[in-house]
C-alpha cells in the first residue's frame, strides 16, 4: 500500500478546498506574479497559449463583477480576483499577420481555448495553494458574460470562461468528498453497470459531510443537489453570447 507514502504534491492537490473567506492581507506582488508564471506553464495546444488572465484591480470593477456574479460578495473582498478568458485574437491575429489566410469561428478553436483557459487556472490554482493562499472558482461570471465583457473590453474571439478569488484563508473548511474512484477510472472501455451502486455509496457519504458541516441543517445528497442543474436550460445565453463573439461553431 502507497496510501501513507504520498509525496507533498499529491496531498496537497488532494487538500483542495474551496475558500470564500479570506484575511484582510495582500498578496505580495512578487508572489503574484509567480503564481501567473507558474500558470504558464501548464499544458498547451499546439503552444497556442490560447488564454488572457485580467487581473481586476478597481474597486468598483471588483464590486460589479461581484454582482454580475450573482451577489458573491468574496469577488470584491478578496485579495486579487482575475477573470480568465480564453483568447483566440492573439494568435489568429498573429497568424494573420505572418501571411496566413486565418479562419476563424470554429469549434474546434473554442474548444482548444477553453481547455487551454482550463489548464493554465489550475496551475494558477496549485501553485497558490503550495504558498499558503486559497482561491475560489467564480463559474457565475458566465450569468451575465455580455455585461462582464463590456466591462473587461473584452474583444471578439475573446470570452470570459470563469473567476477566481485569491488570498490568504480566514476558515479552514473540510475537503468535501470526491465521487468513488471505481466511479470515474473505467478500464478499456466505458462500463456504467456499478454506477447506480457507486453513486448511492456517494450520497450516503454526501449526506454525512453535509450533515456534519451544518450541524444537521442540511439533509441532502449529491443526487438530490444535481436536480435543479438538470430540470432546467443552465444558462441558454452561452450559445448566442458565444456566437456573437465570434464562435460561430462551425
Amino acid at each position: 500500500m502507497l496510501k501513507g507514502a504520498m509525496n507533498p504534491t499529491i496531498e496537497l492537490l488532494k487538500s483542495h478546498r474551496s475558500i470564500r473567506k479570506f484575511q484582510n492581507r495582500r498578496i505580495p506582488r512578487e508572489l503574484f506574479e509567480e503564481l501567473i508564471r507558474a500558470g504558464q506553464s501548464a499544458a498547451t495546444s499546439s503552444h497556442v497559449q490560447a488564454y488572457s488572465i485580467i487581473h481586476v484591480v478597481d474597486p468598483k470593477n471588483r464590486e460589479a463583477l461581484a454582482e454580475l456574479s450573482g451577489g458573491q460578495r468574496y469577488v470584491a473582498e478578496c485579495s486579487n480576483f482575475l477573470v480568465f478568458c480564453a483568447d483566440m485574437k492573439r494568435a489568429t491575429d498573429a497568424a494573420e499577420r505572418a501571411g496566413a489566410d486565418v479562419v476563424r469561428g470554429m469549434t474546434e478553436q473554442l474548444l482548444v481555448a477553453s481547455i487551454d483557459t482550463a489548464l493554465v487556472a489550475q496551475n494558477v490554482a496549485t501553485a497558490a495553494e503550495s504558498a499558503g493562499l486559497g482561491l475560489c472558482y467564480i463559474g457565475g461570471i458566465r450569468n451575465n458574460p455580455a455585461e462582464v465583457s463590456e466591462l473587461l473590453r473584452l474583444p471578439e474571439h475573446v470570452y470570459p470562461v470563469f473567476g477566481m478569488c485569491l488570498g490568504y484563508p480566514d476558515q479552514a473548511p473540510e475537503v468535501k468528498p470526491r465521487l468513488p474512484l471505481a466511479s470515474i477510472l473505467k478500464e478499456d472501455y466505458y462500463q456504467s453497470e456499478r454506477d447506480p451502486e457507486l453513486v448511492a455509496e456517494f450520497d450516503t457519504t454526501m449526506n454525512t459531510y453535509y450533515q456534519a458541516r451544518t450541524g444537521g441543517t442540511k439533509d441532502t445528497n449529491w443526487s438530490q443537489q444535481l436536480k435543479p442543474l438538470f430540470t432546467s436550460k443552465l444558462r441558454p445565453h452561452m450559445r448566442d453570447f458565444l456566437r456573437g463573439k465570434g464562435f460561430e461553431m462551425k
